[in-house]
């Protein structure tokens, strides 16, 4: 990544959750030298409510405008990308909770009628804390009508 400089924190480097924020704030510089308006960072709002009755709180990583479309960008941080790239861990089930998330800040801001996208975002810090971080952004990384659940019925063996 060009342009971006060495971030230094507090945070402990070696934590997961340090890891998390450290990507996030790359994220957001690098976004923002794209040409991204940042709208809000880790927006945590109620989705819904479990079997137990308890609270499902969803958080949206960044929340920014390219241009004219309101863009829901999910941010995966990592030392290394030996094993996978960071994007795999956005699996259908985190898919599904950040288009949840996503539909109640739209209905909660009365943008239901504004184009949107959901982004991914990986951050590559590396195992040094002196080399700067390989930052990749995967636009329209998925749509929600790829979200529709499966029916069992639509299974091969049915007839």
């Amino acid at each position: 990544m060009q342009g971006v400089p060495h971030m230094k924190t507090s945070l402990n480097p070696n934590t997961h959750l340090s890891i998390g924020r450290l990507g996030e704030q790359y994220a957001a510089v690098y976004l923002e030298q794209c040409g991204y308006r940042l709208v809000a960072a880790n927006f945590t709002l109620p989705v819904g409510r479990n079997r137990r009755d308890a609270v499902i709180n969803a958080e949206l990583d960044l929340i920014a405008y390219d241009g004219s479309t309101l863009c829901f960008i999910e941010v995966k941080a990592r030392r290394s990308d030996w094993f996978a790239p960071p994007e795999v861990n956005v699996d259908r089930r985190k898919r599904r909770q950040i288009a949840r998330a996503a539909r109640a800040y739209r209905q909660m801001f009365a943008l239901e009628d504004e184009e949107y996208r959901y982004d991914v975002i990986t951050v590559v810090l590396g195992e040094d804390e002196v080399a700067a971080p390989e930052i990749e952004l995967l636009k329209n990384f998925w749509r929600e009508e790829q979200l529709k659940k499966r029916r069992w019925t639509e299974r091969f063996y049915d007839s």
